[in-house]
């Protein structure tokens, strides 16, 4: 009898650890940390120096409900092609492992979460922008855009800059342009980091109907705009040193590391016009290390003498 008892009591722990997961799974953590990345070095910045750690941690977790109520919204809608496409074929509504009333309940309750936590802990400026960042991404890229256009990742990339106005707006209360130009930086960075990334997933999209810029265009030409947008993305970037007053650590992080992610892009393109073994997740990897190098000196620039 006990060791039936024991083994019932194992069994329902390990079920309750595999519905964490699931749920874990289903705000596609490894989104919400790069989201985070761009959070905490924003928020030194607008304070000029360390800002309250309570503060910090409410906008934190404030951003962190936002992102996964957004991203469970967006796997409840996209379950459909997620069951056809290998890359999304073990996500938690495909494999069973959550029920589509659990991910929208999760969705629903995370995203009212998110904006009165924040409107409560920080302010409603911080609460509002993530109620828009939510809103956008599940109607307007997941809803209206995804399905329908190949400018999809472009605007539906507005979402994804949110977290740099949440994280002003929580210390500061109001929007500046420094907290502006860092959007732009995030903004125009997320083409040339998604699209090596649809490149490798090309026929999944393709299987689907989705048309991102890899299926409807050639390689070279996807090659051409990741080259233009890292561009303007490095371009962007340097703005915020006569805009913000950004020292001698963040210009050289800023032009170095810009340098990198555009030699990088170059390559891609080089090796697709000449019909060679495109190696499109480099880019992609690159232009994460790229952002997080960035925002790391956004963050020690003002707490720094020079």
């Amino acid at each position: 009898m006990d060791v039936t008892l024991e083994t019932r009591t194992q069994n329902d722990r390990i079920r309750i650890l595999r519905k964490l997961r699931a749920y874990v799974a289903l705000t596609k953590p490894r989104v919400i940390e790069l989201l985070l990345v761009t959070t905490v070095p924003v928020m030194v910045l607008a304070a000029n120096g360390i800002p309250n750690l309570w503060l910090v941690l409410a906008t934190l977790v404030g951003g962190i409900l936002s992102a996964s109520s957004a991203n469970a919204f967006n796997c409840y809608i996209d379950r459909d092609i997620d069951r056809v496409m290998a890359r999304t074929k073990h996500r938690p509504l495909v494999t069973g492992e959550l029920t589509d009333r659990e991910a929208l309940l999760f969705a629903w309750l995370s995203g009212v979460g998110s904006v009165l936590w924040l409107g409560l802990l920080t302010n409603w400026l911080a609460a509002g922008l993530s109620l828009f960042a939510i809103l956008f991404y599940v109607v307007v890229y997941t809803l209206l855009l995804k399905r329908r256009t190949p400018q999809n990742i472009i605007w539906g990339g507005i979402a994804g800059c949110m977290p740099v106005l949440i994280g002003w707006a929580a210390v500061t209360g109001d929007l500046s342009w420094a907290a502006f130009v860092l959007f732009a930086v995030v903004f125009l960075w997320t083409p040339p980091h998604y699209w090596p990334l649809s490149m490798k997933y090309r026929a999944d999209y393709q299987s689907v109907g989705v048309p991102m810029l890899a299926v409807v265009r050639g390689r070279a030409a996807v090659g051409l705009q990741v080259i233009l947008y890292a561009w303007a993305t490095v371009a962007c970037s340097l703005l915020l040193v006569p805009v913000a007053g950004m020292g001698i650590v963040y210009t050289v992080v800023a032009a170095g590391s810009g340098a990198w992610f555009i030699i990088e892009s170059h390559r891609l393109y080089s090796t697709a016009i000449r019909h060679g073994e495109v190696k499109a997740m480099r880019v992609f990897h690159s232009s994460i290390s790229y952002l997080t190098l960035v925002f790391l000196a956004v963050g020690l620039d003002p707490l720094l003498p020079f």
